[in-house]
């Protein structure tokens, strides 16, 4: 998919990697609809793609709120007619420790941030995408989708379940003959607000001591990286590659010529060893 001209919704673009893609995106020449809870951001975000000649839509929304959900989907295709991509970046990371000593509602507040957020985001835009037979949405994954996160169990869990769900709503897309398409982004480790929020957290340095090591160094991820790779992914995109998880810096260009392989050997997707 060529980005220019179409309509990106972004969860989570006031900062971070969400305002990255924002961004980018919008260089491609998409149009972009800037969504998250923190207007003041989502609108930093817009006045920076208006500056720079692109078109920016700021609908402020509570990604955990059904009513809310829907009402920026409504609100997208009364402006713009359509969605073409929905990148679902929305997240939270507020229990850190053991999961015995945790507070049990920060937890599920991450669980819902991350995997409540993304359902109700699909949930709400796919009617619409299946109708016009045409859509991309991509789902971020994260720590914990690989392997145990130590001390942030919830955050870990939600961004393991979003891997499932990304290759089961691609095996459902498929079962109903549509050509919508769905991928999971892992962005590696980046210094954002969620980061270096983690890094003053009490009990970072017992729990997860890489933290302020990877935020005092310059060889990690960058939020520019994710979105360069998430504008290649959607321009390569095709059928054999949906439900499947990319990383930041990937080569894309090498991913979409062994696509075949990549679907025929069920690579990239989360199976037991």
């Amino acid at each position: 998919m060529n980005l220019s001209g179409k309509i990106a919704v972004i969860t989570g673009a006031g900062s971070g990697i969400g305002q990255a893609v924002a961004l980018e995106f919008s260089q491609a020449g998409a149009k972009i609809v800037c969504c998250g809870r923190r207007e003041n951001k989502l609108l930093e975000t817009a006045s920076l793609i208006q500056q720079a000649g692109g078109e920016a839509l700021v609908i402020p929304t509570d990604v955990t709120q059904k009513d809310q959900v829907d009402g920026m989907v409504a609100n997208t295709l009364e402006r713009f007619g359509r969605i073409d991509v929905l990148f679902n970046n929305a997240g939270s990371f507020g229990a850190l420790g053991g999961l015995w000593e945790v507070d049990v509602d920060l937890w599920w507040k991450d669980v819902e941030t991350n995997l409540r957020g993304t359902m109700l985001c699909c949930h709400a835009a796919l009617p619409h995408m299946i109708d016009r037979n045409e859509g991309i949405i991509v789902n971020m994954s994260g720590g914990g989708a690989g392997g145990p996160l130590t001390g942030g169990s919830g955050y870990g869990c939600s961004k393991t379940a979003i891997l499932r769900l990304t290759d089961t709503l691609a095996a459902e897309l498929r079962r109903a003959g549509s050509s919508v398409m769905v991928f999971a982004m892992d962005p590696g480790f980046n210094r954002t607000a969620m980061t270096e929020g983690l890094g003053s957290m009490e009990g970072v340095e017992k729990w997860m001591p890489h933290v302020h090591r990877q935020l005092d160094t310059d060889d990690k991820n960058k939020p520019q990286d994710c979105a360069r790779t998430m504008v290649e992914l959607i321009r390569l995109a095709v059928p054999q590659l949906s439900g499947r998880m990319f990383h930041a810096g990937m080569d894309m260009e090498k991913i979409a010529k062994n696509a075949d392989e990549i679907y025929e050997k069920d690579l990239r997707v989360l199976r037991p060893r």
